[in-house]
């Protein structure tokens, strides 16, 4: 049941109309109900999975609590870690582990036949086991205690609008909401339909037809001069950023209405002016949990540039692993590494570009192409593709507008959208919503937004509902609407 689906804003709908309709006590009932029939859409026989994982980290946490034995302490936690990143690790890297060892083994036997190994992987186990695993790790630190009701520890797992893909939310940030007797609000449905429909724009809009401009030129990659490989570079940057932010908009949006507030995954990543600033901008809920459960356990920056760097290669070694098995994504992990352990080593040059705002930009012009590779190699189905679409980068030649037109293969109507679309985003700056606990607005973007005139907002509203419109069914139509990207995570 993908979010840009007719499925999914019936069962929304539903959702909502009867959870302001049943009595506060039994919501948590509708709501785990509807997360775990929302999971089972996808697959009916990935429930036992998560129910699994589920009962492991709650039992365990619980008896992690109660003992102040830190032998056992440690048992349960290991227990935890092996059974639950065992299914991630199982689930996610068998086929690849075996296929590589076939693979390997042709090189020495070449009478070894080839098998083909395809377990199927369960939509979003990366993030919940990510979620969970912060929950056990956070109550064997002692930050929070553990959750004594079953199911109300379910639905932090399973909470339908993240569930799939993110936001990856800390118990002390979702649980007590989740308990928490909240209260119809206006000001929460108006802010709540703003991130969805601009989540949606984003996804229905911008990403997917970058994605088929995309396609279209990784399916003609040896006919594609520098310049168009360049292009499809930028293309899946934005892509990637409105496929993911549309997701999280959405995601957040649809709590909100019903009084949730998750946590902000995206903060404008590519107004950054280096890598690591960026990762604090982009998927700040998984940038955060490796900061937090991998790189300061490691040590951190506190015992010198050799540790730090080494720390670091790990940090995005592991976070290039969580995205698949593929070699495409641990290199792009490492590439990421690399340009981060630069900045930290030449940080005083890197200083003199914050003097002026011309130097920022450049700054930022700069990076955007450091970009282009490492989103040349996330995009690369393997590691052939991804050598075949970096020579032709830097090596295929500037050839002409009427080369990169044919391989882009643009219809006449998918302009007209894309251009509806460009007039569009110049909005959604204006539209973002960032605000801190108690509610205050932090950005000054969001109070010029509300202070336009009620039928300037009505009319920048129908604009771009019209727009998702034309471009959904343009998609549906040419069969090109896709489902998220990070679903595959």
């Amino acid at each position: 049941m993908n979010f840009n689906s007719i499925e999914f804003l019936i069962f929304y709908c539903i959702v909502l109309l009867m959870y302001w309709i049943v009595p506060y006590k039994i919501r948590w009932i509708l709501l785990l109900a509807a997360s775990w029939y929302f999971y089972m859409s996808w697959n009916p026989k990935f429930l036992l999975l998560i129910l699994s994982t589920t009962a492991v980290t709650f039992f365990c946490a619980r008896e992690i609590e109660k003992t102040e034995s830190k032998r056992k302490r440690k048992i349960y936690l290991m227990i935890t870690v092996i059974i639950c990143f065992g299914e991630l690790i199982f689930f996610k890297y068998f086929n690849f582990l075996i296929n590589s060892l076939i693979h390997v083994g042709k090189i020495f036997h070449s009478d070894i036949q080839d098998v083909s190994f395809n377990i199927l992987l369960p939509v979003g186990i990366s993030f919940y086991t990510f979620q969970t695993m912060s929950y056990v790790f956070d109550v064997y630190r002692r930050k929070v205690p553990a959750e004594r009701h079953f199911g109300y520890y379910a639905l932090f797992v399973a909470y339908f609008p993240q569930l799939v893909a993110g936001p990856i939310e800390r118990p002390d940030n979702l649980l007590p909401q989740l308990k928490k007797e909240q209260h119809l609000s206006i000001s929460d449905f108006s802010v709540g339909m703003r991130y969805i429909l601009s989540g949606f724009f984003r996804k229905c809009i911008v990403a997917d037809f970058c994605g088929i401009y995309v396609t279209n030129i990784f399916h003609n990659i040896n006919e594609a001069n520098s310049f168009t490989v360049f292009l499809a570079g930028i293309l899946f940057c934005i892509q990637m950023y409105c496929d993911f932010a549309g997701y999280s908009e959405i995601a957040v949006g649809a709590a909100r209405m019903m009084g949730v507030r998750l946590m902000r995954n995206f903060d404008r990543p590519y107004l950054s002016q280096s890598y690591s600033e960026f990762f604090r901008r982009w998927h700040i809920s998984l940038s955060s949990w490796f900061y937090e459960y991998v790189y300061i356990p490691l040590g951190g920056s506190r015992r010198g540039k050799g540790i730090k760097i080494r720390n670091t290669l790990i940090v995005f070694f592991l976070c290039g692993l969580w995205h698949g098995a593929n070699w495409t994504y641990v290199l792009w992990g490492l590439y990421a590494a690399f340009w981060i352990c630069m900045e930290s080593a030449f940080k005083t040059f890197f200083s003199y570009f914050q003097q002026n705002r011309i130097l920022r930009l450049l700054r930022r012009i700069l990076l955007m192409l450091v970009f282009v590779p490492a989103a040349l190699l996330f995009r690369a189905p393997s590691l052939q593709d991804a050598g075949i679409a970096l020579k032709k980068l830097f090596f295929g030649g500037i050839g002409s507008w009427k080369e990169t037109i044919s391989v882009l293969n643009m219809g006449g109507l998918d302009a007209i959208v894309i251009l509806l679309a460009i007039f569009c985003m110049c909005f959604l700056y204006y539209m973002s919503e960032y605000e801190c606990g108690d509610g205050r607005f932090i950005s000054v973007s969001s109070q010029k937004w509300e202070a336009w005139f009620y039928g300037e907002r009505i009319s920048v509203y129908v604009l771009i509902i019209i727009t998702v419109v034309i471009g959904w069914l343009v998609l549906i139509n040419g069969g090109d609407s896709s489902s998220f990207a990070y679903f595959q995570f």
